[in-house]
Order: structure tokens, then C-alpha cells, then sequence
């Protein structure tokens, strides 16, 4: 990181509003649910898929934690409606994993009921380490109400492997695979960035072997290209994996699988907490917070 992304990076908390909105229009649909309908029939009709995110996370009391419960059900009935080809992810502490595993299950509870009759789809998200243990709790626990329940592992975390093994291949529960992006302590992640990559391969590779339909979820194009070996060499069908990316990341990347015969599904968040989520990426990506920067600025040649 260099002096300058990690000055851009220390003062993002002071960086004014309207700053931050110019880094985060090409990655939030919008504010309302009508904006995220509105990209989601654009993705569809580029061949894509979606998943859609009610922005935020970590609520303070059970009370917002059982509001955001509810704002998933316009979601659910916006995708029925409109015959969007998508379904929805959820980050568990904002239906407030970290203040009541009880009342959180509760808030999910009441969400499958409507996802159960859409016949849908949810993806439970996951967030750093302190809760991972309980993330897979919730999704095994959930899936013993409602089977179409997927999870994710991310391939920085050191106990990927164990919980792939333990926990994602015995129920065959469809997995999303991503490097990870919140800050680890070495020992609880791995830190080398080739490290990281080389077990995502051995992840993917382990997952696809198992018979595990996997979200490929990366931009990284050398990932995408051992993806694309390890699909030829196993003989899978399009319907045993799925690549996935965030909205407005690498979109010539995404045309490219999709023009390959490649499912491919995009991250679509959208709501009035788009500020947080926006600062935490630029936190994550010093240098493209420099890099957003320089452009608003007028330093980028």
C-alpha cells in the first residue's frame, strides 16, 4: 500500500458524503428497492444472474434486526412479480447474530417462510471470525427447516478445509467460495496472497470432486482460468457451478464467462445504508480508494 492510499484510507471517516457516492455508484444499485429491479432486468438481460443484498449489517438491537427480517419481503415479492431471475443474500448479524442466536434464527425463519413459497432461494453470508462457528450453525440449522440454503467459506480463513470437509460436503449444502476480505489475524488466516489463491484452487477443487454445486466468487482471472481447467478436467455440466462477481467489478470480465456458456450471477446491493458499505470497500481497497481519489481530484492522467 502506498503512503498516499494509506493517508486516502485514514481519512475516509472525515471524507464527505457526496465523495464517497462517487466511488460507490458503479457498485450499489441504488437506495430503493425499484433501483435494484431496475439492474437486476438489465443483468438478465446480459444473460446474468442475480443475488440481491439489503445493505447493512451488525445492528445494535433486536428491534432493527427484526425490520431488516422484513425489508427481505418486498425483495422476495419484487422477484416473483417481476419474474427477475435472482434470490436474495443475507448477512446474519444484521438479523442479529451477534446479540441472540434465537432471535436471529427467528428473523430467518420468518424470511424462509416467504422464500419457501416462491420456491427461492438464500444465501447466508459470511462476515469475519467471530462468527463463523455460529454462521454455520445458523445454515445447518436453518437447512433443517428449508433445504435450499446455501453458505460460504472463504479460502484466506486457515479452517476452510476442515469446515469444507466437515460440515459443506456431508449435506452436499451449495457453497459459495470466496478469498475473503475482512482483516485476520495470521493465525485464524492465511496472509500470502499466492497462499490464498493456491487454496482456493485446492477448495474449488475438493468442493467440485465432492459433487458440491459452488459459486465461483472471484475477479481475479487467474482463479477464473483455473476454474475454467478444473471444469474441462472433471467433465461438469453448466448446472454443477455457477461463477459469481459484485456488481460492477471487472463487467468484462463477467461478459466474457457469460459469452463462454458460463452461469454467471451478480452481487446487487442496494438500500439507504449504501454509505457504511461503501466506506468498508474502500477500506478493503486502499488502492482503488486512492485511485477514486486522484480521479475526483483531477491528479489521474
Amino acid at each position: 500500500m502506498s503512503l498516499f492510499d494509506s493517508l486516502v484510507v485514514a481519512t475516509i471517516p472525515f471524507v464527505p458524503r457526496p465523495f464517497i457516492r462517487h466511488f460507490a455508484d458503479p457498485y450499489i444499485a441504488g437506495e430503493e428497492l425499484a433501483d435494484a429491479v431496475r439492474v437486476v432486468k438489465l443483468l438478465n438481460r446480459e444473460g446474468a444472474k442475480a443475488t440481491v443484498d439489503v445493505l447493512g449489517e451488525a445492528v445494535t438491537n433486536l428491534d432493527e434486526a427484526a425490520r431488516a427480517a422484513d425489508s427481505y419481503l418486498p425483495v422476495l415479492d419484487a422477484i416473483e412479480r417481476e419474474r427477475l431471475d435472482a434470490n436474495i443474500s443475507i448477512k446474519p448479524t444484521q438479523l442479529g447474530l451477534a446479540l441472540d442466536y434465537d432471535a436471529c434464527r427467528e428473523n430467518f425463519l420468518r424470511v424462509i417462510e416467504r422464500v419457501r413459497m416462491y420456491d427461492s432461494f438464500l444465501r447466508i453470508d459470511m462476515e469475519d471470525s467471530p462468527y463463523t462457528t455460529l454462521t454455520l450453525d445458523l445454515v445447518q440449522d436453518l437447512r433443517r427447516e428449508y433445504g435450499k440454503i446455501g453458505a460460504v467459506l472463504q479460502a484466506y480463513m486457515r479452517r476452510s478445509m476442515s469446515d469444507l470437509r466437515e460440515r459443506i460436503i456431508p449435506d452436499k449444502i451449495n457453497l459459495r467460495l470466496c478469498k475473503g476480505i475482512y482483516i485476520e489475524p495470521s493465525e485464524i488466516a492465511f496472509r500470502d496472497f499466492d497462499v490464498v489463491r493456491r487454496n482456493y484452487v485446492r477448495l474449488l477443487r475438493i468442493a467440485l470432486e465432492a459433487g458440491v454445486y459452488v459459486g465461483i466468487a472471484t475477479h481475479d482471472e487467474l482463479l477464473v482460468w483455473e476454474a475454467f481447467t478444473l471444469i474441462d478436467e472433471l467433465g461438469l455440466d453448466r448446472e454443477q457451478y455457477e461463477f459469481q462477481m459484485l456488481l460492477g467489478v471487472r463487467p468484462d470480465l463477467r461478459r466474457q464467462i457469460i459469452s463462454e456458456g458460463h452461469r454467471m450471477r451478480v452481487y446487487v446491493p442496494f438500500g439507504e445504508d449504501w454509505y457504511a458499505y461503501s466506506a468498508r470497500r474502500l477500506k478493503e481497497n486502499p488502492k482503488v480508494a486512492g485511485y477514486v481519489l486522484k480521479d475526483i481530484l483531477g491528479l489521474r492522467h
